[in-house]
């Protein structure tokens, strides 16, 4: 049996769970559209996804990725692929296709459970009314549509480590140190701050800034991710 090499986690993309683990041990990975010509090992049903979009190549110990030539590419951590150009996959990146409709998060660290996202349907996504974010730092506000709602310390510095990593996965302990630079430092070198106070910070994120306001994936064990594009001031 050939031994677990890395994975793409599914974020967000139909028809599969969110949490969805696809193991990449095979010596090629095709990404695509499922047709009566061509089925790829990891088969989405969204109309921008190209019948061949990309393929993952296990070279020299490395996942190399290779864009198809897809008609609306491929892009990682929010920069498109030139097609059939290899790009060598590092731990983290975030896979973005049809216009971030479908989301993948790759990994060296193979892991059998399932992990907690929180990702929009596509048909919520559609539901959403155009009213993007917008903050302004100095005042440490957000404002959405015509409301202004000021922002404590720990939301405008969870916000704004995530903002400067957008499309990219950053980690807890870059959270637990920028967001909690007064908390002491634990035996195994990290910030002392526990996975119930960042899930209660996420949370009161999320219920007073409304839910879709911020999309954020969390990666357990790992990190958060931004998704959402913010106007800054």
């Amino acid at each position: 049996m050939e031994e677990d090499f890395a994975c793409l986690y599914i974020i967000r993309g139909e028809p599969y769970r969110s949490g969805t683990c696809v193991n990449l041990r095979a010596d090629e990975t095709l990404v695509g559209r499922v047709s009566h010509l061509v089925v790829p090992e990891l088969a989405f049903t969204n109309a921008f996804v190209s019948r061949k979009h990309f393929i993952i190549r296990k070279e020299n110990d490395k996942a190399v990725l290779y864009d198809l030539g897809s008609r609306h590419g491929t892009e990682i951590n929010g920069s498109r692929l030139t097609p059939h150009t290899p790009y060598s996959l590092n731990n983290f990146d975030i896979i973005k296709l049809a216009k971030g409709m479908i989301v993948l998060h790759f990994s060296f660290l193979f892991a059998e459970q399932t992990l907690e996202f929180e990702p929009l349907s596509m048909t919520k996504q559609m539901e959403i009314p155009d009213l993007q974010p917008k903050i302004h730092w100095e005042k440490r506000e957000c404002l959405i549509g015509n409301k202004r709602i000021p922002m404590s310390d720990k939301e405008y510095l969870f916000i704004r480590v995530l903002h400067e990593k957008i499309n990219q996965l950053v980690t807890l302990e870059e959270i637990r140190s920028k967001v909690w630079p007064e908390r002491s430092l634990g035996a195994n070198g990290f910030s002392d701050v526990s996975h119930d106070e960042l899930n209660a910070l996420v949370y009161r994120i999320r219920k007073k800034y409304g839910k879709d306001t911020f999309l954020i994936s969390a990666v357990r064990g790992n990190g958060y991710v931004l998704e959402s594009e913010l106007i800054s001031s």
